[in-house]
């Protein structure tokens, strides 16, 4: 076949398809919550992504964290989840809630400290999650602090 590239790389020569069945969740976990892995190293031998889920249950909050180095983007799928951090911006460190829906898209960058909150008392909250490192790197903290971090 005259033209046809192949990639040295036989990673690359196939699509992955991850059923609902097949999420793993055996990763870093976070108190009031719970992560499914879907893409990572170990499911489809990615290399610079790790994709997955969040399930934060009715009237619960997650415990204070950050993703150390990794980028992470959410999308809101259900529920109406509030996303708590300590704004740096002004000249003391506030803390700042967004309050999200479904269709809604939120960025932490690295190293930000922060919690998510699900208030509904009867609904479920979940995210589908992407970070841009490999693995789901979670640094769970006491207290929502930029003490440490970094």
């Amino acid at each position: 076949m005259s033209g046809l590239y192949l990639p040295e790389d036989p990673f690359h020569r196939r699509l992955h398809r991850i059923a609902p069945s097949g999420l793993i969740g055996d990763t870093t976990q976070t108190t009031g919550m719970r992560r499914v892995e879907a893409i990572s190293g170990k499911t489809v031998g990615a290399e610079n992504l790790w994709m997955g889920q969040t399930h934060v249950p009715a009237s619960t909050n997650s415990a204070n964290h950050h993703h150390g180095a990794s980028e992470t983007a959410i999308y809101v799928v259900a529920g109406s989840p509030v996303f708590v951090f300590l704004d740096l911006e002004g000249e003391e460190p506030v803390e700042t809630r967004i309050q999200t829906g479904p269709g809604d898209y939120v960025f932490v960058p690295p190293y930000v400290p922060h919690r998510e909150e699900n208030p509904d008392p009867e609904v479920e909250a979940v995210v589908v999650i992407a970070r841009t490192t490999q693995e789901a790197i979670v640094v769970n903290l006491e207290e929502l602090s930029w003490d440490g971090v970094r």
